[in-house]
């Protein structure tokens, strides 16, 4: 990756390849409520990129020019899959950075437990934050008694995006609202041409959406908790209904050869619905708004949308899977000062707004609603409405998560009922040595 030309010389880029990573990174800048008295180099490590890098280098361009006396170095991790291998050979390998992006709680747990961050509840209270985010975000953002990350947007993972031109092809009048219509819904797209209904991006991660949301809605909050902690063990009827659920979708025409799944991450299956018009529905995150109007240069509301996972009659429909990305920052970063007010910069309304604008849903108060589109109005109404869990491969120990998403792999291959014994049995093999 080369320095970003947009930013110079306010920004400069130092790229780290990722063994395991997803995209480019971000650059980012620090300043303060008194503007004169922030300055310095402030050193960011991100590793997003795409249509949403774009959106952050506005942000950080707006913050800029607030702070004129602020420079940044922004450290790249680039790279496919999980982030976190890249972001811990960045860390280990001496770099040091005042502020780094984040989504995994499980991985804040581990910077923190290494004295690698530093608490913000000083912060929250100087700066007025408790006045323009909730408590249930603070929340979010804390081990124990006290605060790290300062959550900047959150998404519904219970979504499923779709292009509207598709269903009507089909005859389908509106997005399914329950499990039965779900699936009846299969033939209905195939007859009409379409290579596979559901996108099942199964080559790192994204695979294990279905399942996650799967489990929320057959077992509930409480039972995904427990899952998450290793409070119950992998092999417990719960967690294998849920996966029956998920044969019941592969076993009835849903997702097209295996081999094709496994070859596509998430970016490679949203193009096969909304450029290549071969599939029809995907559940991910809600930074698939930003791709769709940036890159795909669709309309939201009008060409595709969104429609909440449908219900499956068991008592927990009223449940949502979400993630939330969170700025985090360090104990040995050299501009502490510069480093808070960047955090401050992203909960005003110049910041919000520019994610409203974007896609992005922000917690803070500051922001427009009315700037926000039909699939993000979708997103937050459900997330507003809905019993809450943080996306469980985030929450799971990095050796853990690797094998969870192996084994849910081997489970796409192969979605028998006795294969689905062996995936929980090796999976919960990996969690007794992972707690």
């Amino acid at each position: 990756m080369t320095s970003s030309s947009r930013f110079a010389p306010e920004i400069r880029r130092r790229t780290l390849l990722a063994g395991a990573g997803s995209a480019a990174l971000l650059a980012v800048s620090g300043a303060g409520r008194a503007q004169d008295s922030i300055s310095g180099e402030l050193v960011v490590l991100n590793w997003i990129g795409g249509s949403e890098l774009e959106m952050m280098h506005s942000i950080q361009k707006a913050f800029l020019a607030k702070y004129p006396n602020v420079t940044i170095r922004e450290v790249a991790i680039t790279g496919q899959g999980d982030m976190r291998g890249g972001i811990r050979t960045a860390l280990m390998g001496g770099e040091v950075v005042d502020v780094l992006f984040n989504t995994w709680p499980a991985f804040r747990k581990e910077l923190a437990d290494a004295d690698m961050l530093r608490p913000i509840d000083d912060q929250w209270k100087s700066f007025g934050w408790d006045k323009l985010i909730s408590q249930s975000w603070k929340d979010l953002g804390s081990i124990g008694d006290k605060t790290y990350g300062l959550t900047y947007t959150f998404g519904d993972r219970s979504g499923i995006w779709y292009k509207k031109e598709h269903l009507a092809k089909a005859g389908i009048a509106e997005p399914p609202k329950t499990w039965d219509e779900f699936v009846a819904s299969f033939a209905k797209l195939t007859k009409a041409g379409y290579a596979a209904p559901v996108a099942i991006p199964g080559k790192y991660w994204a695979h294990a959406e279905w399942f996650e949301t799967l489990l929320l809605r057959t077992a509930g909050v409480e039972t995904a908790t427990k899952l998450g902690a290793h409070e119950i063990p992998w092999t417990d009827p719960a967690v294998k209904t849920a996966l029956t659920k998920y044969a019941q979708m592969l076993t009835t025409g849903c997702c097209g050869a295996p081999n094709t799944m496994l070859a596509n991450d998430w970016d490679g299956e949203a193009d096969q619905i909304f450029q290549a018009d071969a599939k029809n529905y995907l559940l991910i995150g809600m930074w698939l708004n930003n791709r769709a109007k940036n890159d795909y240069k669709l309309t939201e509301g009008k060409d595709y949308g969104l429609f909440q996972f449908p219900s499956l009659g068991m008592g927990h429909d009223d449940t949502s899977s979400v993630d939330a990305k969170e700025l985090l920052v360090t104990t040995n970063g050299p501009n502490p000062k510069a480093a808070d007010a960047f955090l401050d910069f992203w909960t005003s309304a110049e910041a919000a707004n520019i994610l409203a604008k974007a896609g992005y849903a922000s917690p803070s108060s500051n922001v427009d609603a009315s700037l926000y589109g039909e699939a993000q109005k979708v997103a937050t109404q459900a997330v507003a409405s809905s019993r809450l869990q943080f996306v469980l491969g985030d929450l799971l120990p990095g050796d853990l998560v690797d094998e969870y998403r192996v084994q849910l792999q081997k489970f796409l291959q192969d979605p028998s009922d006795a294969n689905i014994d062996t995936v929980l049995a090796a999976i919960e093999t990996k969690a007794k040595g992972s707690y």
